[in-house]
């Protein structure tokens, strides 16, 4: 489809603001930028579009509080700054973005959160309570108590999320540079804009050497990975330069603005968004070509026989991945037997489940309703 009419058909949409449009290069919160960004979220509301915001900057506005020049390194630290500044960027928020008549709401998640199926759950019901109500939801990792998030985490990869748990349309994700470069525009004069990507290649991966600065923790490599699960569910991802002029209307009117990446393939329903790209993985089964064939070509359920074998350890409702004799993952999905149940069936006739474990819950090892292939 078309970059025009695929923008202009999505409906809700995730955007997800970069620390460096946040902060001022003297300190505190850009409220000239947020008060942009609130004119122009206005407008989408007005073309009848439901916006999600995923907001950084808790650690940069706590820094400025305290006077701090240097992101401090340890977790503490960061998780001080993030308690001290989340509310003071949130203020911000509201008061701006009330005089544009917009109503707010605060979601703090943790990694947990999105991994856990019921607090997932429960997580989408506020979700989608607080759209109905009309109100702009803004997310941000919960960097207080999320030790692992500020260790390994960024808000590029979380909006990725959001967007799959909130089934959206579209993911913006707002930095300070025009999108995917062929070279570092800092460093190269000769740096070329990519204005699409049909799909994520090594060569692509190539071109997103990693950038940070004192203020975020991301580089364009993190939005490549948001852009592999947002496109390998079905949805369009979009890397633009908040700081033009009406960026979000451009966008979503069809113009070349930024980097576009293509969708792969159909939009995945909500569960096995869920299993592909929320859960963690367990293990890993290894197949032989025909069982490899029947899950990726036919549909099938995955059954012992085309087992070849199990690496990992892990418990039956447990998330593994599954890969072909090249060594390739190309889907996950739900077991029914633990790692060392699965070990002893490998290769087995369904039939003999129950002879060699003594029991047999199961004809499958993965039902297919448990089964999500990446794109």
């Amino acid at each position: 489809m078309h970059r025009r009419k695929l923008l202009k058909k999505a409906k809700r949409l995730v955007i997800k603001i970069g620390s460096a449009l946040l902060s001022r290069e003297s300190g505190g919160v850009n409220t000239a930028f947020l008060s942009k960004l609130a004119r122009e979220i206005a407008e989408l509301h007005r073309q009848g579009r439901e916006v999600i915001l995923v907001s950084s900057g808790a650690i940069g506005a706590g820094m400025t509080v305290l006077k701090s020049k240097e992101r401090p390194r340890t977790i503490p630290a960061k998780q001080a700054l993030a308690a001290i500044g989340q509310p003071r960027l949130m203020q911000a928020y509201a008061a701006v973005f009330g005089r544009q008549g917009l109503i707010i709401a605060q979601v703090l998640l943790t990694a947990e959160d999105i991994h856990n199926r019921q607090r997932y759950s429960h997580a989408r019901n506020a979700l989608s309570a607080i759209l109905k109500q009309g109100a702009i939801p803004i997310f941000n990792e919960n960097d207080t108590v999320a030790v692992e998030e500020i260790q390994f985490g960024d808000n590029d990869v979380l909006s990725a999320h959001i967007t799959n748990m909130a089934e959206a349309d579209c993911l913006v994700v707002l930095t300070n540079v025009d999108g995917l470069y062929s070279r570092d525009p800092r460093y190269y004069p000769d740096a070329v804009l990519i204005s699409k990507v049909d799909k994520v290649t090594r060569e692509i991966e190539s071109m997103a050497a990693a950038a940070t600065n004192h203020l975020g923790t991301g580089g364009m490599v993190t939005k490549l990975q948001a852009a592999k699960m947002v496109t390998g569910m079905g949805e369009e991802l979009v890397i633009a330069n908040g700081r033009q002029k009406r960026v979000l209307p451009l966008i979503l009117s069809g113009r070349e603005i930024g980097t576009i990446f293509y969708p792969q393939g159909d939009k995945l329903g909500a569960r096995k968004r869920w299993i592909a790209f929320a859960l963690r993985k367990k293990g890993v089964l290894l197949l032989d070509a025909g069982a490899g064939t029947a899950v990726k070509k036919q549909g099938r359920s995955l059954l012992p026989s085309g087992i070849l074998s199990v690496e990992g350890q892990f418990k039956q409702g447990d998330c593994v991945g599954l890969k072909d004799q090249a060594g390739r993952e190309f889907a996950r999905g739900l077991v029914n037997y633990a790692s060392d149940e699965i070990g002893r069936l490998c290769g087995v006739k369904t039939q003999e489940i129950e002879r060699i474990l003594g029991y047999k819950s199961n004809d499958e090892i993965i039902h297919r309703n448990d089964l999500a292939l990446l794109k």
